[in-house]
């Protein structure tokens, strides 16, 4: 519950209201974190969100990709190097990648979802060995929301297959058009023998696992972070319920098999 003090150390524009931070820790040694999992930030004076993590770095370091969407996290985006904000955590549970490893990895990410699917893929491509075809497939709604621009070419210099899209574009575009699950049908994969990783907008989430099933992808191997607002981040205030789930203490990490029923439900 008390959040340790971490000082930012770089600040990186991503797109007109994406940033990317990179945090030490000021006094204590870090925390601990997996891919997957998150921890929750909080700016003196101001507030405090959860935040997944983009990055986890040697040292107690870590980075977040935070988008500017309210008070808490346009606080957030506006620290520069030299600021000092509390973080508390781990969070959740992680992306299940060991369970990958002697099979494929598909990783399917819509805007900001590629934030907290980054660690997972850069886990895979340093231990290229352990994994067969790694797939990143990525959308985002413009050209000018697409994440991590430098390193989409660098995962594919190292061994990954890349496919990005966007939803519409202004014409400057050569690249693929249509929606994220739409890259699903051609992607190489081992249905039998491939774990797949799912973050973005929960209807995006949907219909690619819908995508996934269709390739003959088991639902147990389909795994999705589901995000509710959340306050505590350990269970209590009851705020990130999802059917008899909490998501802070049970998830954010979920099998298909788990929340394909709630999923379903309009609104829920």
């Amino acid at each position: 519950m008390v959040p340790q003090a971490f000082r930012v150390i770089s600040r990186r524009q991503e797109t007109a209201d994406t940033f990317t931070l990179a945090f030490e820790p000021v006094a204590d040694a870090g925390i601990e974190l997996l891919p997957g999992q998150f921890v929750m930030v909080y700016v003196f004076g101001v507030g405090e969100v959860p935040i997944s993590v983009s990055g986890i770095d040697p040292g107690g370091c870590m980075t977040l990709t935070v988008r500017s969407v309210g008070a808490v996290s346009s606080a957030i985006c506006a620290s520069g190097p030299g600021s000092v904000l509390g973080l508390r955590g781990p969070c959740g549970n992680d992306w299940p990648i060991a369970g990958a490893s002697g099979g494929d990895a598909v990783i399917v990410a819509g805007g900001i979802g590629l934030a907290p699917l980054r660690p997972v893929i850069r886990h895979a491509l340093a231990n290229r060995r352990d994994y067969g075809t790694v797939s990143v497939l990525y959308g985002a709604r413009t050209p000018a929301e697409l994440l991590y621009l430098d390193e989409l070419a660098r995962w594919r210099e190292q061994g990954a297959e890349v496919a990005v899209t966007v939803d519409s574009t202004d014409g400057d575009w050569h690249g693929h058009v249509g929606v994220v699950p739409k890259l699903i049908g051609a992607a190489r994969f081992r249905p039998e023998a491939a774990q797949a990783f799912i973050c973005g907008p929960e209807v995006m989430m949907h219909f690619s696992a819908d995508a996934l099933l269709v390739r003959g992808l088991a639902p147990e191997r389909i795994h999705v972070s589901m995000e509710r607002h959340m306050d505590c981040g350990i269970g209590l205030c009851g705020h990130c319920q999802l059917g008899p789930t909490l998501i802070c203490r049970d998830g954010p990490v979920y099998t298909h098999a788990q929340v394909a029923p709630w999923m379903r439900v309009r609104e829920l």
